[in-house]
């Protein structure tokens, strides 16, 4: 496979992608093992690289896509990962970006990633005009020259080189100047050195300088909500937690669906893609100067409004409206977008998307085409005598979201006040607990047919799920198995084997 090293680093290679929990540090006593990880933790970050940051231009539309370069960042913080968990073997993402020594072509990291460019590219309007978005990698600084090779995924789910460049970090245009904090960075949780962490970032966007407080509150709400469901309960002390929010002018956010605008400090909006519902920021340079004062390695966009709405974008950013009564869940739904390349279980609400004209294999580990039964990616998890396709009563909870869909624009249409819709939302997940839980086949594992927008030919593994309806559930199995793996990407005692250069 592309993203193997080369075998001239075979020993590097096998240190760095060995599962942090079956190391030789795990063998030794536990008083010898916590002073080990100690002696590593301290030595990794005095030695720890500043954040290298590649901007650039994404321009197509959906057939033919262009890259270039904007410019190289050092940003004013240090890499916030553990070099020996460089490689990214989750096989998650529609983009893939590699790092290789420019002297031997070793590789030195990876990440697998998604964009806005490559949701908006299957619009119908990427069919009828070009347009450019603004994008970042980031990856510890090395000493030396490197490669970047950008991949993408083609029909077969194999990664192509789309686009590569080298990098010079003693290259006299490499940026190494900072813009102006933001503002004060909140400890909102707190568990060790960010090298063994998970770092999230809460960055809040439409709040004033009078509003400080009100974000701080928000914030650590949405914190304690995300470690109520599992896996991220039982992995809470794998996490720490960080709040920032620059100063706006105004409160609130954009929604030009309503005449409103904004120009926050994030940039972020309602209307993405004509979607009213969707909240996201194309002022990735905005976002990535804010965000560069925290130590991160995934980041909640909070913003300040009541108006149901939120997004995720699978290792870019996730979004929600704090006061909107269906935060929490908005929250969690599009943080297992962003965190682990969850893909939405749900077929009957409008998108924005066009149809699939193939029935291809997502990428994303919780959707099957299921083209055979016996290949199911989630066929460890299906429960003993349950048939593939899973039977449930699909014809009835069509025949009901139908309707509320059509309540749900008339609510819209008539502007009316957004307790209209929060009763209506509440109706309907009252309805769809009663009806879920009631099917033959509910609360186990199987292939649901009915998902990723389309109601034939993609298969959930439940028939209900945080990521398939707004009910009070958790995360399926197939769910929080894939967001373990990326967990423990980031966490954890690291492996015994030595520091690689570039």
């Amino acid at each position: 496979m592309s993203r193997q090293a080369d075998t001239s680093s075979a020993g590097w290679e096998r240190s760095v992608n060995t599962h942090p929990r079956a190391t030789t540090a795990h063998r030794v006593p536990p008083m010898m093992r916590a002073l080990f990880v100690l002696l590593l933790a301290t030595s990794a970050s005095a030695a720890s690289p500043r954040t290298l940051r590649v901007d650039y231009f994404h321009t197509g539309n959906a057939t033919e896509e262009r890259f270039s370069l904007d410019k190289v960042v050092i940003e004013p913080l240090p890499w916030p990962g553990h070099p020996e968990r460089a490689i990214d073997e989750t096989n998650l993402g529609k983009y893939l970006f590699e790092v290789r020594g420019r002297e031997n072509n070793r590789l030195l990291f990876s990440r697998g990633f998604a964009s806005i460019y490559g949701e908006w590219e299957v619009t119908n309007e990427a069919r009828s005009s070009n347009r450019t978005f603004h994008e970042s990698l980031r990856f510890p600084a090395p000493e030396r020259p490197v490669q970047v090779l950008l991949k993408k995924r083609d029909a077969q789910n194999a990664f192509r080189e789309v686009w590569s460049l080298v990098v010079d970090p003693k290259d006299m245009f490499v940026d190494a100047s900072s813009p102006p904090a933001p503002g004060p960075l909140l400890k909102l949780l707190e568990n060790g050195p960010s090298a063994q962490k998970v770092d999230l970032l809460i960055l809040g966007d439409g709040y004033t300088k009078a509003e400080h407080a009100k974000f701080e509150k928000d914030a650590r709400h949405m914190v304690d909500i995300l470690f109520t469901f599992s896996p991220f309960k039982e992995r809470k002390s794998d996490f720490n937690v960080w709040g920032l929010v620059p100063a706006a002018a105004q409160s609130g956010i954009s929604r030009p669906s309503t005449g409103v605008h904004r120009r926050s400090p994030i940039g972020a909006t309602y209307d993405a893609f004509g979607s009213e519902r969707y909240v996201l920021t194309f002022d990735n340079k905005a976002f990535r100067e804010a965000a560069a004062f925290a130590p991160y390695e995934f980041v909640e966009i909070l913003v300040n409004g009541n108006t149901y709405g939120g997004g995720g974008i699978f290792g870019l950013y996730g979004t929600v409206a704090s006061d909107s009564l269906w935060a929490p869940y908005v929250f969690v739904h599009e943080f297992g977008h962003h965190f682990a390349g969850l893909a939405d279980e749900y077929y009957t609400s409008e998108s924005v998307y066009a149809p699939a004209a193939d029935r291809l294999e997502p990428w994303e580990k919780n959707v099957t085409a299921l083209h055979s039964p016996e290949g199911l990616k989630w066929k460890h998890l299906v429960s003993p005598g349950t048939p593939l396709p899973t039977p449930w009563n699909k014809e009835g909870y069509e025949k009901h979201a139908t309707a509320v869909q059509k309540q749900r624009g008339h609510i819209r249409a008539q502007r009316k006040p957004e307790s209209d819709m929060d009763k209506l939302f509440l109706a309907q997940r009252d309805w769809e607990e009663k009806f879920l839980s009631s099917q033959k086949y509910s609360g186990r594992v199987g292939a649901f047919e009915g998902a990723m927008y389309e109601s034939k030919g993609y298969y959930r593994p439940q028939v209900d799920c945080v990521m398939f309806t707004r009910d009070r559930v958790p995360f399926c199995a197939v769910c929080q198995s894939a967001i373990s793996e990326v967990i423990d990407l980031y966490s954890g005692p690291p492996a015994m084997s030595p520091q690689a250069n570039p």
